[in-house]
């Protein structure tokens, strides 16, 4: 997700929480029968479905395909996300925060909790991916200095037993204490101390891209609970459409 898009997601999500905390000072019981009610939530239901499309277009390799040498697969992320986050919106509205009825308010939290999990996860997942990518990059110009600076102390084989008595101590103690004893110029004291220092940068970067491979492997995961929480969303408002129906919609009778 690009920044600015992170931005314009992030604003959406935030409107929308806003939205349904709107019940605690607003309800209008009438307002979802209504004519208006009636568009905003036919809207929102098929913004909806939207993501249906994404979903269905990503795992079926044929299909996938035909549509991508029309739409990139971006491009359908994108209107993946936004109808995600816009769908639930109109929802909101339609519902005029009257959430009465068991049915509407397990619809209604479960947009919520769907859309939540879809925005946090994968904005955590590309800020990962972004960080593990720039320390991969540090890491590998750690490695090239780390190279250079060992070429400079296989020159001076002096060094080699202060290497061999490295132990867990402290870069203090092994600037102030171990150099000292063995005696070694300043300009070999330097080279050691920048030896130890890219050694404990790399072991470092190594161990966070380690951790992010780890968080990376969760996603999948999380991907999988995202789609069973869909799955179930989908159930329920297929509930609510068919409750509607069911009962007469008001505003089709005006």
């Amino acid at each position: 997700m690009k920044e600015r898009d992170r931005i314009v997601a992030t604003g959406l999500v935030a409107l929308m929480i806003a939205l349904w905390l709107g019940f605690l000072v607003h309800s209008s019981p009438r307002f979802p029968g209504s004519l208006a009610g009636g568009i905003l939530g036919v809207s929102g239901a098929t913004l909806m479905l939207v993501p249906l499309i994404y979903s269905i277009v990503k795992r079926a390799p044929p299909i996938k395909g035909l549509v991508t040498k029309a739409v990139p697969m971006r491009t359908l992320l994108s209107w993946h996300i936004y109808a995600g986050i816009v769908g639930p919106i109109l929802a909101l509205l339609h519902t005029a925060h009257k959430f009465h009825s068991t049915l509407g308010i397990a619809l209604t939290a479960m947009m919520l909790i769907v859309v939540l999990s879809g925005f946090t996860g994968r904005y955590l997942m590309s800020q990962i991916s972004a960080d593990q990518r720039e320390k991969k990059n540090l890491q590998a110009a750690l490695l090239q200095q780390y190279q250079e600076t060992a070429a400079a102390v296989a020159k001076r084989p002096e060094m080699v037993p202060m290497f061999s008595a490295l132990s867990s101590f402290s870069r203090w103690l092994r600037t102030y204490v171990l150099i000292p004893s063995y005696g070694v110029q300043s300009a070999g004291a330097d080279l050691y101390v920048r030896a130890l220092g890219l050694a404990e940068s790399i072991s470092d970067l190594q161990y966070a891209v380690e951790m992010d491979e780890f968080f990376k492997s969760w996603f999948s995961r999380w991907l999988k609970f995202h789609i069973a929480l869909s799955a179930i969303l989908y159930v329920l408002l297929g509930l609510h459409i068919w409750v509607e129906v069911h009962f007469g919609i008001r505003w089709f009778k005006a």
